[in-house]
């Protein structure tokens, strides 16, 4: 069984940055496409972005944070996290990780993962 806890949520200005982390336990997800999703209030749930480690390791962006918003992965620490650079309000929402063994090519559908946080929240003040 594999438990996320996502954590490094906060309220922060337009424009600033802030750190999300999650952090696996119950296996090593070294196998495992590690994603983030965000969901807004009466929204669905959207996909901000993915990493595996197939072919060195590849990362995917959603096209509105792919010039400010950085996956990386520590497999030491099992933990994946989330730069976020340049916020706006729109980024406002809950913060989700999510996990799967392997890489599925619909990698930014919510329906892939069998493995989600309790997600955390990110308010940014215009």
């Amino acid at each position: 069984q594999v438990q996320l806890v996502e954590s490094g949520g906060g309220l922060v200005q337009a424009g600033g940055s802030l750190r999300l982390s999650c952090a696996a336990s119950g296996r090593s997800l070294s196998t495992y496409t590690m994603t983030w999703f965000r969901q807004a209030p009466e929204k669905e749930r959207e996909f901000v972005g993915a990493h595996h480690w197939s072919g060195g390791g590849t990362t995917y962006y959603a096209d509105d944070v792919k010039d400010r918003f950085t996956i990386s992965r520590d497999n030491a620490k099992n933990t994946m996290y989330l730069q976020m650079n340049s916020l706006k309000p729109e980024d406002t929402a809950a913060y989700y990780c999510a996990a799967e063994n392997g890489y599925s090519g619909r990698y930014n559908s919510p329906l892939e993962y069998t493995y989600w946080g309790q997600g955390t929240q990110v308010t940014v003040s215009s």
